[in-house]
């Protein structure tokens, strides 16, 4: 199935039969390997939609970030599984109204990670990238490159258990629901085989790259709140300075802001100039958030966030010793 046909197929009888006002989807983008969101307000302009692996954004984030714009609107959205996710989140928590969102879910097998194509081919500039099965091949002035899918996605779809939107109104093709992936818990198992000391100081290693601006916050679908607490000086809770000491606190104080809402898309690890891996964190956190809750963050469209839902039968052996 051609999804980007399918796509344009949709937002056009969506714009036909008078359901939405604006649709949500990514296009080409003015640099090569890239896409850009897109706002399409005409069922005319639905052949500028796309979706291949560049299409990385988690287009949810508009939803939350300046929802002003989709006032009174009757909205539709194209969603990967992890954008559904947060999608679920936006609803649950007020942000999103169920019935005016047009939910067009895509069938996703991971997004690639522009920095580590960069890295693979030595900076050289790729203007083509095509898969064939496992591989993909980038393409550039005078070179051309095969590398394996798994050098090149992002090491959240490397992870991820839900591809495919578990919420939506079209789903393009068949969804997948959980599927098992042997990855999951490799990064956490290889951080927890270390000592106390070394885990550490690989934390030490991998928060003192942090120079502060803020793009994973940015970024983040959670990450909403009208004044952020490293944005607030009455009172400051936390330094500025891109000392390691604040900067891990930073981190972890957004991690647990985000605990049981996070659902590991990525956007995050693919924003950070850096290169920081910052969902090796809220990887943890996840695991612990099922291990005591049964909760996976956004599956449940009539649920509620789990921090934000108190039961009597819960785990309670950290306070009480």
């Amino acid at each position: 199935m051609n999804v980007t046909a399918k796509l344009r197929e949709t937002i056009r009888e969506l714009f036909s039969a008078d359901k939405v006002d604006v649709f949500l989807a990514w296009e080409e983008g003015s640099l090569p390997m890239s896409s850009t969101p897109l706002f399409i307000t005409d069922g005319a302009q639905a052949d500028r939609a796309i979706f291949d692996p560049r299409c990385g954004n988690n287009l949810s984030v508009y939803f939350t970030k300046d929802s002003r714009q989709f006032r009174g609107k009757r909205v539709g959205i194209a969603v990967k599984g992890c954008d559904a996710r947060s999608l679920v989140l936006n609803i649950q928590e007020n942000q999103v109204l169920r019935d005016m969102v047009v939910i067009v879910g895509v069938p996703c097998n991971g997004v690639i990670d522009g920095k580590k194509i960069r890295r693979r081919t030595g900076g050289k500039q790729v203007t083509e990238v095509m898969e064939n099965g496992d591989s993909v091949t980038l393409k550039g002035p005078e070179f051309s490159i095969t590398l394996d899918r798994s050098e090149v996605l992002s090491s959240s779809c490397l992870r991820c258990v839900h591809p495919d939107a578990t919420e939506y109104d079209v789903f393009l093709g068949e969804a997948r629901a959980e599927v098992g992936n042997e990855n999951r818990r490799k990064a956490l198992d290889e951080v927890e085989a270390l000592s106390s000391a070394q885990r550490w100081e690989r934390t030490r290693k991998e928060y003192e790259k942090c120079i502060r601006c803020y793009a994973c916050r940015n970024v983040c679908p959670s990450c909403y709140c009208s004044e952020c607490f490293v944005d607030q000086n009455d009172p400051q809770w936390i330094g500025g300075t891109c000392d390691v000491t604040d900067t891990v606190i930073f981190h972890l104080i957004r991690n647990l802001h985000v605990a049981g809402r996070c659902v590991e898309c990525g956007a995050c690890a693919r924003a950070c100039p850096m290169d920081i891996d910052l969902l090796l964190l809220n990887l943890k956190t996840a695991e612990e958030i099922k291990k005591r809750f049964g909760d996976t963050a956004g599956i449940r469209i009539d649920g509620r966030p789990v921090m934000a839902e108190f039961r009597e039968d819960e785990k309670q052996e950290f306070i009480m010793g």
